[in-house]
């Protein structure tokens, strides 16, 4: 049975995973930018790849038969877009508001992640 700790957890994590996927499709362009250069294939492939991962954990997160394996796999995605998140500072560097949100946002993966963990009780 899942704890209540976890059901919150798993509907933050929906609500704003659902966001920043849609996001990837509403409005591609800013995503694409963050995307490392070493990555084969196109940036706007990346966004959008990521975007939909970003949907299906949210709908793993939503139905609590897979709210366990959606944790897991939102754990993941978070750590699997931290470089890109980095990268987002480096481009940033020169422009000292957006910078300081861009460092600011590296720190937050690790709440992100514990959510997630939360989210698979």
């Amino acid at each position: 049975m899942a704890s209540n700790r976890g059901k919150r957890a798993a509907l933050r994590l929906t609500a704003l995973l659902t966001t920043t996927g849609t996001l990837h499709f509403a409005t591609p362009k800013p995503f694409d930018t963050l995307v490392p250069p070493a990555l084969p294939g196109t940036a706007r492939f990346w966004t959008y790849a990521s975007g939909a991962a970003e949907l299906g954990v949210a709908g793993l997160l939503a139905v609590p038969r897979t709210r366990r394996l959606g944790g897991s796999l939102a754990a993941a995605l978070f750590v699997a877009v931290f470089p890109g998140n980095v990268r987002a500072v480096r481009l940033f560097w020169r422009r000292p508001l957006l910078r300081a949100v861009m460092l600011a946002r590296l720190p937050l993966q690790i709440p992100l992640v514990t959510e997630a963990i939360k989210a698979r009780e």
